[in-house]
């Protein structure tokens, strides 16, 4: 019989560290940042290519939050891949909380799989050692153990924590677990050999977590299954009780858990990895991860470089050109840039926490910003006006709304727009344009069969996205 294996992405993250690229509305892990996909993708991929004679994977559970449901729900469908569910957290309560509500989704119908739970913002080169070493950890997990992938350090690193390992029959045990270290520490594991990085990947059955948790942390196993017995479903979309789960303790899976495992009669192995595998938490990783000229410059866009070493040029919209950098991060979007020291990369959640103390629009949201209908840009602004590009897809509509403060031009460069505008229903082409006056009901549709884009020009006293106000609309927002 084979072996039900449910893969778990944690895909909740903010990604601040890789700023201005990733942004709480559009953070790390859907951005493509390592070969053709974006990470989230990746990380779904590796799993469904767990499947093999004696292991049947099932349709990913993903566990993220309300802000991003259509994100994932896109990105999915780009794969061709149906998620078992989607879990929205309506607020962040850290990891083990997140897993918690994965197990109690696996459980239901009396069902026990073995869950492969992995961060949805790494990346590995090596697939086929990856599912290798990820088929092992499933073996394991099957027998009632908990497995942990830790990767074999290849430098003395001081942002990861560390797992150290025992040699046992079968799989190394995991003696310990070790927060991240200083430089010297670091070196002497490095020489030492047992330690492995902590990669925040793990293998186990639903019950068997469910039982430690309750051994170690009752709290949180209690505060979470209240959540869950309040929760609403909408399709593939499950939402814990907001109230219930914002009474849940937060707090990560090595803390909750893991780290109590060693010493206890709880069978807790580790499984090394060798397979390329990169968390790309910083630029400082994307550099690593690169491919880079003969003086280790990387770069991505149109990007021009000379005289430079070791550097990392970014550009997503226009030219970017260095001349005589060492060790350098230039990151540019339309509406940010960031120039930094590669090796200080860490610290750009600084710049972040910053902008959200100043309450700053480039904390949140890029200048082009996705919607569950497509995507607008706002391509200019001024005093008492703005100029957007909007693309909608075909079949989608915008919300039928009004707004106070503003009126709206909008022109059609591309596609056929269904246009409502109070009791009226037209359809507008290319280069046909229409009117909605101040305070006027209206909705934007694209009945078509390719992208409709328009330019829409905003004039009034105030022209902020929280002058909607909506009548009906087709994604469940307010």
């Amino acid at each position: 019989m084979s072996i039900s294996v449910q893969p778990v992405v944690m895909a909740g993250g903010s990604g601040t560290r890789l700023w201005p690229l990733s942004r709480a509305g559009y953070p790390k892990q859907f951005l493509v940042l390592s070969g053709q996909t974006s990470l989230f993708q990746q990380a779904v991929g590796r799993l469904q290519g767990l499947a093999s004679p004696d292991v049947a994977v099932l349709p990913p559970c993903i566990v993220g939050n309300e802000e991003h449901r259509f994100l994932v729900l896109d990105q999915l469908r780009e794969l061709g891949v149906e998620p078992s569910v989607a879990l929205l957290e309506p607020m962040g309560r850290n990891t083990a909380p997140a897993l918690t509500l994965a197990a109690l989704a696996a459980l239901e119908g009396g069902q026990d799989p073995v869950l492969v739970v992995t961060p949805a913002d790494q990346t590995v080169t090596d697939e086929a050692a990856f599912a290798t070493a990820l088929r092992q950890a499933v073996q394991l997990a099957d027998g009632g153990a908990i497995a942990i992938l830790g990767i074999a350090p290849d430098r003395p690193e001081t942002g990861y924590g560390y797992i150290r390992s025992a040699p046992a029959d079968g799989a190394p045990v995991v003696a310990r677990f070790v927060e991240k270290p200083d430089l010297a520490t670091a070196q002497a594991y490095l020489a030492e050999g047992s330690y492995f990085w902590n990669a925040g990947m793990f293998v186990l059955k639903a019950s068997v977590w469910m039982a430690a948790l309750e051994r170690f942390r009752p709290d949180i196993a209690h505060a979470t299954r209240a959540a869950w017995a309040a929760r609403s479903t909408d399709a593939k979309f499950v939402r814990p009780g907001k109230a219930e789960f914002a009474a849940v303790p937060s707090e990560s899976v090595d803390y909750a858990v893991m780290e109590k495992c060693p010493g206890s009669d709880i069978d807790i192995r580790m499984v090394a990895l060798d397979a390329g595998w990169n968390d790309l938490g910083a630029w400082e990783a994307v550099w690593q991860v690169a491919a880079k000229d003969a003086q280790g410059n990387a770069s991505v866009g149109d990007a021009i470089v000379k005289d430079s070493t070791n550097t990392l040029v970014h550009a997503t919209s226009r030219l970017v050109s260095a001349v005589g950098l060492d060790n350098v991060v230039i990151v540019e979007t339309p509406d940010a840039v960031l120039v930094a020291d590669r090796e200080r990369s860490q610290e750009v959640k600084q710049i972040v926490s910053q902008l959200g103390r100043e309450q700053r629009g480039e904390h949140t949201l890029h200048r082009k910003v996705h919607r569950p209908w497509g995507w607008y840009d706002s391509i200019d602004h001024g005093p008492r006006f703005q100029v957007k590009r909007i693309l909608v897809k075909p079949g989608a509509s915008l919300s039928l709304q009004k707004h106070h403060h503003r009126a709206e031009h909008w022109i059609v460069v591309s596609g056929t727009a269904e246009v409502t505008n109070g009791d009226k229903v037209i359809l507008l082409t290319e280069n046909q344009s229409t009117y909605i006056p101040l305070g006027q009901v209206h909705r934007l549709a694209n009945p078509g069969k390719v992208p409709l884009e328009i330019i829409e020009v905003q004039s009034g006293s105030y022209l902020g996205e929280d002058d909607i106000v909506r009548y009906e609309d087709t994604y469940g927002r307010s």
